[in-house]
């Protein structure tokens, strides 16, 4: 893979390239319009999707940072972004192009201060693994085999300006009007900013680590904090399979199902009994052992639920509060799903939406066992999903609905949910924790 010398830095060499991929975006809507006289109307359309997504993508790829983040962040979203999209966005998750070895020495010393075949006894420069904010290379101390991963220059410090680049993108694609849109950007943007302290990051991985490491079939790396700094994290080097390729192939109905409970009591447990939880729950974060065992990794985006909103949330998805017309209207305005200033018309959708998502969406906490190879359940989520994406009613209304707290929650059980999809997990329990 071809690796990046330079990565624009300033708020100007960050906008400009921005810019000129709008550019290309602008020349990709010349060929739609050119290909709707000659094409279907689905079939220019996937053709504008498909460009749009890789433009989008290969920009973004070379600014790293939260603009990146951001992109792996909607590649989840597999019910309301366009197949292209989520295809391209994806591989920001754990396939971008890595920095250079001479970009990363400069990188370690300028972090640490030293050079780091000065720390270890060796060190490979050229990446094992690239993703949004950092890259991961191998190293050795005293025949301990570690992962050392590198923060991208200037991810930090340029966090804010990127959001406010991508922000207009971001309000068109979910419906987000100016009123009130300001605090889902700055939860965003504070969970970004937690991302880049790799000290806090060794903090919660430590913390988490001893707090879940009785759940059975779950591994986690040991962490080293005398190699580590606020830009550069040390860890055992963990051997395994990223969770999406141990899917492609895995026929191994067992072992499905014991990788699947294992990762179901990780999040209930965290969910239910830690009141925080691990909000990034895509395959780059998580490896299939040979011996059969989860592994979790990255622990820089951890969510912390207050107790104000874990106590309405799960409310509104008691089954009997959902099928309550008084109790689920009183979650929902306690939620912020509905608000003081909306109409008669906004209040009966958005209550006639959100019923129908809940009512589908917390079918498995409903359940004693729950089969996660149901392609039917899953085709009916990304059915209501398209339904509300292409209405043109809710086009008309303030899309800014709900608690800042769903941002995180929301992204983490649908996170969850994928990726027990993908794993076909079957005869899952779903309180074995005893929450």
């Amino acid at each position: 893979m071809k690796t990046i010398d330079k990565i624009p830095t300033s708020k100007l060499q960050r906008a400009s390239k921005l810019v000129s991929t709008g550019a290309k975006v602008g020349v990709n809507y010349l060929k739609y319009y050119g290909d709707k006289i000659t094409k279907s109307e689905i079939e220019a359309k996937e053709r504008l999707n498909e460009n749009n997504a890789s433009d989008i993508y290969d920009g973004l790829k070379q600014l790293k940072g939260s603009a990146l983040k951001v992109a792996q962040m909607l590649s989840m979203e597999k019910s309301i972004m366009p197949r292209a999209y989520v295809e391209k966005f994806s591989l920001a998750q754990f396939s971008v192009p890595p920095l250079s070895p001479p970009l990363v020495v400069k990188t370690f010393k300028k972090y640490f201060g030293k050079h780091p075949n000065a720390l270890f006894d060796t060190f490979n420069a050229t990446s094992v693994n690239a993703a949004s904010i950092g890259q991961v290379h191998m190293a050795e101390k005293d025949g301990k085999t570690l992962a050392v991963k590198i923060q991208y220059p200037g991810v930090a410090e340029s966090i804010s300006s990127d959001l406010a680049m991508v922000k207009p993108i971001a309000m068109s694609m979910f419906n987000i009007k100016g009123d009130g849109s300001d605090k889902y950007f700055k939860e965003v943007e504070s969970k970004l900013i937690e991302e880049t302290n790799y000290i806090l990051e060794l903090q919660q991985s430590e913390e988490i680590a001893e707090a879940c490491k009785h759940i059975p079939n779950l591994k986690f790396p040991k962490y080293y904090k005398q190699w580590s700094s606020e830009r550069i994290i040390t860890m055992d080097y963990m051997k395994g399979e990223h969770l999406s390729e141990f899917t492609s192939y895995n026929q191994n109905q067992d072992l499905s199902n014991k990788i699947g409970q294992a990762l179901w009591d990780f999040y209930m447990y965290q969910i239910h009994k830690l009141k925080k939880v691990h909000a990034d729950p895509h395959p780059g974060n998580f490896l299939i052992s040979k011996e059969g065992d989860l592994i979790v990794l990255d622990f820089g985006c951890m969510k912390t639920i207050p107790d104000e909103f874990y106590k309405p949330y799960f409310e509104l998805a008691d089954k009997e509060n959902i099928s309550n017309k008084a109790r689920f209207t009183e979650k929902m305005y306690e939620l912020e799903i509905l608000r003081p200033d909306d109409s008669p018309e906004e209040i009966a959708f958005f209550t006639e939406m959100f019923h129908d998502m809940l009512s589908l969406f917390t079918q498995p906490l409903h359940e004693a066992v729950f089969d996660f190879s149901n392609a039917h359940f899953f085709g009916k989520i990304a059915d209501l999903g398209e339904k509300y994406s292409k209405n043109t009613q809710l086009r008309k209304m303030n899309g800014n609905r709900g608690s800042k707290h769903f941002i995180y929650m929301n992204r983490s059980f649908f996170g969850l949910y994928n990726l027990m999809f993908d794993l076909k997990a079957q005869n899952i329990k779903i309180k074995n924790i005893g929450f």
